[in-house]
């Protein structure tokens, strides 16, 4: 089957691909040639996931996808949270937002942490949700060269190495984006393979 993966991050959808089993086909924005800036203005992950899965499903008809990830710091009332892609400023750079971050925990003793991401499915007339979420803490200092975002100063629970300086399949395992994945596939697997 052909699915859509609402998002202008190569990052995410790379990340997504190598997730997914043979007979799902991911089409990106960019393969569908959508250059429009879907608007993100819910107050919720769970509403900016439904409001990029709705703009591509009600334009395109076909059946898609959209996620909205957000770290979600304690000593901070969970900011960034919705706003963590442009947590610096609308520029949505990944080095200016952990470089605030650090700035604001520097004098927290509470660097408890979690990443959350929040699935839309349109395939039917209802939009079906999957969330997956990561404890962790948050370093104090930036550190390892793979992942994307906040990775290199997440470190998740259990493990002495944040996300950037672990493999993309260790990420996968054990990162909120694979859990909810995993859910969503559990579901595609259970609405398609008996029919």
């Amino acid at each position: 089957m052909q699915l859509v993966f609402a998002t202008h991050n190569q990052n995410k959808v790379d990340e997504v691909k190598k997730l997914l089993p043979a007979h799902i086909h991911l089409i990106s924005l960019v393969e569908l040639g959508c250059t429009d800036e879907i608007p993100e203005t819910a107050p919720t992950l769970e509403g900016n996931a439904k409001l990029k899965a709705d703009y591509i499903s009600q334009k395109y008809a076909l059946p898609c996808f959209a996620d909205d990830t957000g770290l979600l710091v304690d000593a901070l009332n969970g900011a960034p949270g919705v706003f963590s892609a442009r947590y610096a400023g609308q520029h949505k750079n990944a080095d200016d937002n952990m470089n605030k971050l650090l700035a604001q925990l520097a004098t927290k003793t509470n660097r408890r942490a979690r990443f959350k991401t929040v699935i839309a499915l349109n395939l039917t007339a209802v939009t079906q949700f999957f969330i997956g979420t990561v404890e962790g803490s948050i370093t104090e200092e930036k550190k390892g060269t793979e992942g994307f975002g906040y990775d290199p100063i997440f470190k998740p629970l259990g493990f002495d190495s944040t996300f950037a300086e672990l493999s993309t399949e260790t990420k996968n395992r054990i990162g909120h984006r694979g859990k909810a994945m995993e859910q969503l596939l559990t579901y595609l697997n259970n609405a398609f393979l008996d029919k």
